[in-house]
């Protein structure tokens, strides 16, 4: 075995966190966040070491850094703040610690009562070599400090110079690196903006906004539903494909194979004469009515997001324009889409081992910038699992190197580790599990999952209590209760939720057939027309909602979320705190969509911050109603049939029950 190129390098760096995969993968956080590194360094024998964070920014040539301190079992932990978007790199460093090694020794033996001038002397050399690798006024100050050490032998006066913090202090900025151990990889950090971290989507079709029933609706109708969702709180207003669907197999209503003259068709089903991925469905309005549209939407503080499916209609350009883009069945024809027992006739998938794949990636990859160019940030992306990851890594690496701020979302609903490759890969949020996750025992493992696990720094879950394409049994079942239920838990258990409306704040709960998860009268293949004055809309709740996402720091992030226990297994209750303690949420919701809950919840006050004997106020964002708790155990009842759930707010310093002053 060969040396090492440099054997005095004594120092391990091992176990480092955050660091995915050996490196393979960057770690995920958002302007503002701190990255908190840990990891173990230590040395052979009973030197003293010291360690440190290295980052910068992608921008950058010099390194920042930052000390690490000691916990237990030689490991050392450090934080710091990413204050831009794009990409930060980071590793660590370790030394031995010649001077804190000396002057801990020393410490001993003047403990003991030992003759310790040698030992100052042995200091003093230290000393002189850090005031080399000073400059000005330290130079000046570490060299006195050096003749203290050198001159006074073994006077009081040179122990208490050599012990003296502010040289403790000094030293520590003017180390020797000489001998430094580098950890052997550079980790990288991808920041986004706060919006993929903290979001409310809100998913229309277009062509179902019109004020008249039957008409095909228009951007214009759009624009005109933009103050509703403004007051409903919502920040981004998704939409589903926009580009011109094909005759060929047109789907008609409720899925049928024959279409209707009049059939409008699904908008997945991308491509016609008209054009393809780049164009627009002539009904909904020009390129200039959908740059109208943006500028509105910016104009309300929310954004569009726009569907991306790569996926064509028989009639989209490219099947004629690059038929080797499209996988041939045995007989010659393309093949289309199908999950057996389901088939998509009206839909050819892309063949991402087609002999032209460079080609293939390049026209998609220019899918992307057509749209940023308009001005779209944030993509929902239809079935990314469906595609190779080797493009997705690309592609998004590719379209984030140039726009940093364009975020990704995730439709894959599939295979967990698909959905934790495409996080990694690059994808900014991701749909979840949540939508079929409905017992105490099953929130409460996949949150954990979520949060406490390794997927918290690359995966940033998205919760949607429904879909165009999922109906689920409980909300089939569970009539307004289980809607609002699921509102609050979406909203609450994480930082991004989405809902696709108006369908949701209506209650539509008709399923095709009995044990489909399929709409009765899907909105995917027929225009709908929707009462968004009716008096049975949830809407006023979900404006509450979002008001108390707003206003609450605790719930604009996923990770600090402690469960609290029960005793009534239809009672689910959690709290969030916010980074810097000073707000806390409390939430408690009836999963039975039936009948009363009611039970105790033991708190975890130490989380919560909160002292054993301390009283506060629990203020009911919902509800306005105040109640005054005071230790551990408190009392909670739930009827469905008003409001399933409580989202306190928690406050502090109340004095008397009488007394109901308070501060946040």
């Amino acid at each position: 075995m060969a040396k090492p190129k440099d054997g005095r390098r004594r120092v391990v760096i091992e176990h480092v966190s955050p660091e995915l995969d050996a490196g393979r993968f960057p770690v995920k956080r958002t302007v503002g966040d701190a990255v908190e590194v840990e990891a173990d360094v230590f040395a052979d024998g009973h030197d003293h070491v010291a360690c440190r964070v290295l980052y910068r920014h992608e921008d950058e040539r010099n390194w920042s850094s930052v000390k690490m301190e000691a916990r237990e079992n030689d490991r050392w932990h450090a934080s710091f703040v990413v204050t831009k978007i794009g990409r930060y790199v980071y590793t660590i460093a370790g030394r031995i610690d010649h001077f804190d090694t000396w002057r801990s020794d020393l410490m001993k033996r003047i403990e003991a009562g030992q003759d310790v001038a040698l030992e100052l002397q042995t200091g003093a050399v230290l000393v002189e070599q850090a005031a080399k690798r000073a400059r000005g006024k330290e130079a000046n100050q570490l060299r006195r400090w050096a003749e203290v050490l050198k001159a006074r032998s073994d006077s009081q006066e040179a122990k208490t110079a050599a012990l003296d913090p502010a040289l403790a202090e000094m030293m520590e900025r003017f180390p020797d690196t000489s001998l430094e151990t580098r950890y052997e990889r550079e980790l990288r950090i991808v920041v986004d903006r706060e919006r993929a971290r903290f979001s409310s989507w809100y998913e229309l079709f277009p062509r179902s906004c019109s004020a008249v029933a039957g008409v095909h609706g228009t951007f214009a109708d759009v624009e005109a539903r933009l103050e509703y969702l403004s007051r409903l709180g919502f920040d981004v207003l998704y939409l589903p494909p926009i580009h011109p669907i094909g005759r060929s197999f047109r789907k008609g209503k409720n899925n049928s194979v024959t279409a209707e003259v009049e059939d409008v068709g699904s908008p997945w089903a991308i491509g016609a004469e008209q054009g393809g991925h780049t164009a627009i469905h002539p009904q909904l309005g020009t390129l200039e009515d959908f740059q109208k549209l943006l500028q509105s939407v910016k104009k309300f503080g929310m954004e569009i997001a726009l569907d991306i499916a790569f996926q064509c209609s028989p009639d989209h350009p490219w099947v004629k324009e690059h038929p080797e883009w499209f996988r041939r069945r045995a007989d010659g024809s393309i093949q289309y889409a199908e999950n057996p027992p389901k088939k998509y006739q009206d839909i050819y998938p892309l063949n991402f081992e087609s002999e032209d794949w460079k080609g293939l990636w390049d026209e998609l990859k220019k899918v992307f910038l057509f749209w940023i160019e308009q001005g779209v940030r944030i993509f929902r992306v239809d079935n990314p699992h469906t595609k190779a990851f080797p493009f997705w890594e690309w592609v998004i690496e590719e379209i984030k190197s140039v726009y940093p701020d364009v975020l990704f979302l995730s439709e894959a609903f599939t295979r967990p580790r698909v959905m934790e490759r495409l996080a990694k890969l690059g994808f900014s949020q991701s749909y979840t599990y949540f939508t079929w996750r409905n017992t105490k025992e099953e929130l409460t493992a996949y949150m954990q999952e979520l949060t406490l696990s390794e997927m918290r720094e690359y995966f940033r879950p998205n919760f949607w209590p429904n879909t165009p394409d999922i109906l689920p049994e409980s909300l089939q079942s569970g009539g307004r209760p289980a809607f609002l239920a699921r509102l609050v838990l979406a909203a609450t258990l994480g930082a991004s939720y989405g809902i696709y409306g108006p369908a949701f704040e209506l209650l539509e709960n008709t399923p095709i057939r009995p044990g489909s998860e399929e709409y009765l009268n899907s909105e995917k293949y027929e225009l709908r027309h929707w009462d968004l004055d009716a008096s049975h809309s949830i809407a006023p709740v979900i404006e509450k909602v979002n008001r108390a996402r707003r206003e609450n720091r605790a719930l604009q992030a996923s990770h600090a979320l402690t469960f609290h226990e029960t005793d009534n297994p239809y009672l689910i209750c959690y709290s969030k705190q916010s980074m810097d303690g000073k707000n806390t949420v409390l939430v408690a919701v009836n999963l039975d969509p039936y009948h009363v809950q009611s039970g105790w919840v033991t708190l975890n006050l130490e989380r919560m911050g909160l002292f054993p004997d301390e009283p506060f106020q629990v203020l009911d964002e919902l509800t306005g109603h105040r109640y005054l708790w005071q230790g551990a155990r408190n009392y909670i009842e739930l009827s469905p049939q008003t409001i399933p759930a409580h989202i306190f707010r928690v406050l502090r310093h109340i004095r008397s029950e009488k007394d109901f002053d308070y501060y946040q």
